[in-house]
């Protein structure tokens, strides 16, 4: 795992440069988060320039959260400038399953787009491989077997998936990581998901192997929340503890804490 842990100094070293178009909700925070971690985002999605700045990017994250007709030009037009420039493309369908038009959307990016990766919760990520899962909203409620669905997903629809829950797995539908790290304070403030797939991207913006960056970003991000949960009393607190804690961690103290394991075959 010495390997997997170096990634995080290679993210901080080269400061890679991560293209979000993303949802309004979170812009700030994944913006500051990606910061407190040492790499460099840009929140560009005018249709007009979204080409552009993701053929200049080291990374592209497509967030469905707060979908408009223009942003989802903006995605289409971005992700196939990504695709074009072997820049990786992290999707997060967030919501998949509510509504029609999010469907759409969702089916539209994965058909059109060369997606490197698929971060979502267990509802999404079932949705998109054809389980039934229901949704609140934009949260899921669904209670099968993440491991199964993840892997049924990433073999469908071709791509490394990472199914965040309880137990995170990320798989590329034939070998397959578990991540034990992380809090329960995650699932008590807007946007925790959405920063970790742009996490992601910048792990696997300085990653050769596309899983076990994958694996690196999901364990440190579930090792920072757990040190700001113990520096923290609730969700406002845990918060701004978290964008600290992935500023303050470290290599030699996240190898320490770094529940990861993983299953081939």
């Amino acid at each position: 795992m010495n390997e997997i842990a170096s990634l995080l100094t290679s993210v901080r070293d080269r400061q890679p440069l991560i293209h979000n178009i993303t949802n309004q909700v979170v812009t700030n925070f994944t913006a500051n988060g990606l910061l407190a971690m040492g790499a460099s985002p840009v929140m560009a999605n005018a249709e007009e320039e979204a080409a552009d700045m993701a053929a200049v990017a080291d990374a592209l994250v497509l967030n469905i959260g707060t979908l408009t007709t223009p942003q989802v030009n903006a995605m289409l037009k971005a992700g196939q400038a990504a695709n074009q420039k072997g820049v990786p493309v992290v999707f997060d369908p967030v919501g998949v399953g509510a509504t029609s038009f999010r469907n759409m959307v969702a089916l539209r990016i994965l058909e059109e787009i060369d997606v490197s990766l698929i971060r979502g919760n267990a509802g999404e990520i079932a949705f998109l491989a054809g389980a039934d899962a229901e949704m609140k909203g934009v949260d899921s409620a669904f209670q099968g077997d993440g491991r199964r669905i993840a892997v049924e997903a990433a073999k469908q629809l071709e791509t490394a998936v990472v199914l965040t829950g309880e137990e995170d797995v990320i798989t590329d539908g034939n070998s397959l990581y578990l991540c034990g790290n992380g809090h329960q304070l995650q699932t008590k403030i807007t946007g925790a998901g959405c920063l970790l797939s742009s996490v992601t991207a910048a792990f696997l913006a300085v990653g050769g192997d596309k899983l076990s960056a994958a694996a690196a970003a999901v364990s440190y991000y579930g090792t920072a929340a757990e040190f700001a949960a113990s520096a923290s009393d609730g969700p406002g607190g845990f918060q701004s503890a978290f964008l600290d804690a992935l500023y303050q961690v470290e290599e030699e103290g996240w190898r320490k804490k770094m529940q990861l394991k993983r299953v081939d075959g």
